[in-house]
């Protein structure tokens, strides 16, 4: 339910916080008090459109907060925790603080709990909130895309279109596998003779990934090897071959070591230094070596290497595919020669299994369809009788279900649409196209009562439902409005007595001179027993109240509790 209201300089509201109790609470007050602002302010807290217009006079923005107490569980709070946003509030119930803020650029800001979001999450989780009725609105019941949800929830439904929704996502995989296997199918066999050429000459080849580079490296290797192996045999031959300084270094050593105790400081460095030079020539001998050893290579294994490069890079051309992805191309094409020769026997499997899923999404939708029919039934039973009391007794309401299994949906097979007949002898139609407002507002007013808090939102606001109606059909809506009170939080803009008395909170809307007269200001205020009493009497006597209009007041009061 809506808990509070604040607006921030939204038009001629400068500052106002309204607290809201459970039940029905009435709005009145004179023409151009500001109920239409009241009500603008609020949409925009839901997720209206935005407008710099909005914005009072010689303020830089805006800003219009609603709090709202709702229980856990409810659509709302699935909403919040789709987008990633934090509720707050008890274990039972959670808190959910909508805020809007207009700037007087025409740009808007919004927010859930103070968390910025996108004015698009602020509508789904404010029409999740507040259904808004009024005689022109085209938002809540009389858009015919909710009829369906509305016929559901009134006959209890919801479990039963979830359970086919199931079906029919089961029945969608079904169907697509079908078709992408057929498609595979028709694909190959159209290319049968190619594709059985391709795969063997592939499996044949057997590329491997990364395989051209590799060999592309070692070809290398051996080629640059080829050419620098006789400089370094050379170099080996000069170092470590019979020509090699390091056995004349080894003799000299000895000799300059057996003088070393006649002149160690003269003959010591010398002989460390020689032993330097024949450890560097032995370590280079031992590279040479090494490298001799890898440009070792037998030229059949290059014929090899290049003749293998040959092959993959003559496949790479043949089928337009870099050397790499040759082995992925052979797989592919083994897998669709294999869908050729088992592919029959995965077709029959895949028909049975969409036939089969086909089959119970058919009956569970033909089962829901019917059930609807019958529920549609009760439903215009039900709201055909709320119509006497309200006037519309030469109407009737009617509840179309078209059913045509040849356009099945995630919903089943059923449009379902609320028509209306106003006169006996007139053709019915489609309850917006059909009914006036005076008479539209009030079938709103009969469904919400039947419908009560099955598929509602749980707040609910009624838009001056009652004008253009007489004293008997005020009493009529008034009292429906406090039955469905009971079930939802109800508010009601008003101008009829009838209605107002039956409120359980009563918000007198007022224009008020400020500066001498130089501008005005829009006031809420909460009415207590005697302040009630004079604000009806106003309603029923206009401009002078009388004693008389007073009494009436009195007596509506009284028999309202």
């Amino acid at each position: 339910m809506l808990a509070r209201l604040s607006i921030r300089d939204i038009v001629l509201i400068e500052r106002l916080d309204i607290e809201f109790s459970r039940g029905l609470a009435v709005l009145t007050g004179e023409t151009g008090a500001g109920k239409s602002i009241l009500l603008d302010a609020f949409a925009l807290a839901l997720g209206g459109r935005g407008d710099a217009t909005l914005v009072r006079h010689g303020a830089e923005q805006g800003q219009v907060t609603a709090v709202f107490d709702v229980p856990k569980g409810h659509p709302a709070a699935k909403i919040l925790a789709e987008n990633g946003l934090d509720d707050t509030g008890t274990e039972e119930t959670c808190e959910m603080i909508l805020r809007r803020v207009q700037l007087a650029d025409g740009r808007t800001r919004a927010f859930i709990n103070d968390q910025a979001i996108s004015v698009q999450t602020l509508k789904a989780v404010g029409t999740a909130l507040v259904e808004i009725h009024g005689q022109h609105d085209e938002r809540a019941l009389v858009d015919s895309t909710t009829h369906r949800q509305l016929l559901d929830a009134f006959a209890g439904l919801e479990k039963d279109t979830a359970a086919l929704e199931a079906l029919w996502d089961i029945r969608r995989t079904a169907s697509s596998a079908l078709d992408e296997h057929r498609a595979g199918m028709e694909r190959a066999a159209r290319e049968a003779d190619y594709l059985r050429h391709a795969s063997q000459e592939l499996k044949t080849l057997a590329p491997k990934e990364g395989e051209e580079t590799e060999l592309a490296g070692r070809r290398t290797t051996m080629m640059q090897g080829e050419k620098i192996a006789t400089d370094l045999r050379e170099a080996q031959e000069a170092i470590g071959g019979s020509h090699s300084p390091v056995a004349s270094l080894s003799a000299a050593v000895r000799r300059l070591e057996r003088r070393a105790a006649n002149a160690p400081a003269l003959i010591e460095p010398a002989v460390k230094a020689i032993d330097s030079a024949i450890n560097a020539l032995e370590e280079a001998d031992q590279h040479l070596h090494a490298a001799l050893a890898a440009t070792d290579f037998d030229p059949a294994e290059l014929e090899r290497i290049e003749e293998r490069l040959f092959a993959l890079r003559a496949a790479s051309r043949k089928y337009s595919t870099p050397v790499d992805l040759l082995a992925a191309l052979a797989t592919q094409y083994a897998d669709d020669v294999a869908l050729i020769d088992a592919g029959a026997e995965q077709l029959k499997q895949l028909e049975l299994a969409a036939a089969e899923a086909d089959k119970r999404y058919a009956a569970a939708a033909a089962k829901l369809s019917a059930a609807r029919v019958k529920s549609a039934d009760k439903l215009n039973k039900a709201v055909n009788a709320e119509l006497a009391p309200l006037k519309l007794e030469r109407a009737k309401f009617m509840t179309q279900v078209e059913s045509d299994a040849a356009s099945p949906g995630p919903q089943g097979i059923d449009r379902v649409e609320f028509w209306v007949q106003t006169n006996p002898g007139t053709k019915p139609g489609p309850m917006m196209k059909v009914a006036s407002g005076g008479e539209l507002s009030r079938f709103l007013l009969a469904l919400k009562v039947v419908l009560a808090d099955r598929g509602s939102a749980p707040t609910l606001v009624f838009d001056e439902i009652d004008t253009g109606v007489g004293g008997a059909v005020a009493d009529a809506i008034g009292s429906r409005l406090a039955r469905l009170a009971g079930k939802v939080q109800v508010m009601a803009v008003t101008h009829a007595p009838q209605v107002a008395a039956r409120a359980g909170q009563h918000l007198l809307i007022s224009k008020d001179a400020l500066d001498r007269g130089k501008r005005v200001a829009t006031r809420v205020n909460a009415l207590a027993a005697d302040h009630r009493r004079e604000e009806i009497a106003r309603m029923l006597a206009g401009a002078e109240i009388t004693a008389e209009a007073r009494a009436a007041a009195e007596r509506l009061l009284r028999a309202a509790s």
